[in-house]
């Protein structure tokens, strides 16, 4: 069946090992049409792009909009764990569209909030009412760590970008310096990402069981696995300190950006945690603010279950024009 020309708009999610494309239309995503390609097939995304359109009838889209898990700056992006460089002047070729937009990642996620569907935000915390205009948090926990203020402005909604996951891990123990310097071992910094991602909760256990004088070593997912069912004290130990960590680096954004709207955690490691923030004890270090502890209870915190919310942030942002 042809595809009308001028009516979809082609949006994209850039990961260091996947792209998923796929078409939209208004602010709703055509989940049947959600394509996945191995980035390491390709020599670059336009000609993913082009393999997408001509998989689909070689539809002429109206708008374009990719997401990518690095820094974007004045339309050009590069991304962190993929030697791809990519520009807005390529997406507008490959697509075919005058109407284009380069994000990061995160805020992608940003634009999503309020447009995902029902069933689609779990609530882990509750926080006092806002108005709909109160500004939200985005917090991505996957295979890295970032984070993108959400705004409701009179012009419209702004995402700002940043690159949060390169900001110094906080200590708050003995035990937790330690860490950091065994963490220091990789690259001389120890970075919110080199333990909050899922490369990050691997260096947590491997850590854990180096002091415990027994070296071993596990995939995060195998961690995760093996904490649900208790099988490994030590996986049970990194579960704990990495919600742990999580909770007092969420809470210390949240001090910064006042996200009375809300804070939304995304990502697949954070979605792999969601059953278990209470019993690993977030809810108290995220708290944990001395005398403005009790400010805290302010924010609502919530994770995004959707896997597809940052093409569908793609999506609205074509729509909104911020």
């Amino acid at each position: 069946m042809s595809l009308p020309d001028n009516t979809y708009s082609l949006v994209a999610d850039i990961g260091g090992t996947n792209t998923r494309v796929a078409l939209a239309d208004g602010r709703q995503l055509l989940t049947e049409t959600v394509t996945r390609y191995r980035n390491a097939e390709f020599p670059g995304l336009e000609t993913v792009l082009r393999k997408f359109l001509a998989d689909h009838d070689d539809v002429d889209c109206k708008g374009a909009c990719v997401a990518i898990a690095g820094p974007v700056k004045d339309g050009r992006g590069e991304l962190t764990n993929l030697n791809w460089e990519i520009d807005e002047t390529t997406i507008s070729r490959a697509a075919k569209a005058d109407n284009v937009r380069l994000l990061n990642d995160l805020q992608a996620q940003g634009h999503s909030i309020g447009h995902l569907a029902h069933g689609s935000v779990t609530q882990l915390l509750e926080g006092h009412d806002s108005p709909p205009e109160a500004t939200k948090l985005v917090i991505g926990v996957g295979t890295g760590f970032n984070i993108a203020p959400v705004f409701e402005t009179p012009a419209g909604r702004l995402v700002t970008p940043s690159e949060s996951g390169h900001a110094n891990l906080p200590i708050r123990s003995e035990a937790e310096l330690r860490l950091i310097r065994y963490f220091e071992t990789a690259h001389g910094f120890p970075a919110v990402e080199d333990m909050l991602s899922g490369r990050g909760l691997e260096r947590v256990y491997t850590w854990l069981c180096t002091e415990g004088g027994a070296p071993a070593e596990k995939n995060a997912q195998t961690i995760v696995a093996d904490f649900e069912s208790g099988s490994d004290p030590r996986a049970v130990e990194a579960a704990r300190m990495f919600v742990r960590m999580l909770g007092t680096v969420a809470g210390n954004l949240t001090l910064i950006q006042l996200p009375f709207g809300g804070v939304y955690f995304a990502g697949g490691v954070a979605r792999a945690f969601t059953p278990h923030f209470a019993s690993l004890g977030f809810a108290e270090a995220f708290r944990d603010k001395g005398r403005f502890s009790g400010f805290m209870q302010n924010f609502s915190v919530h994770v995004i279950e959707d896997d597809y919310a940052a093409l569908t942030g793609c999506a609205t942002c074509l729509m909104s024009g911020t």
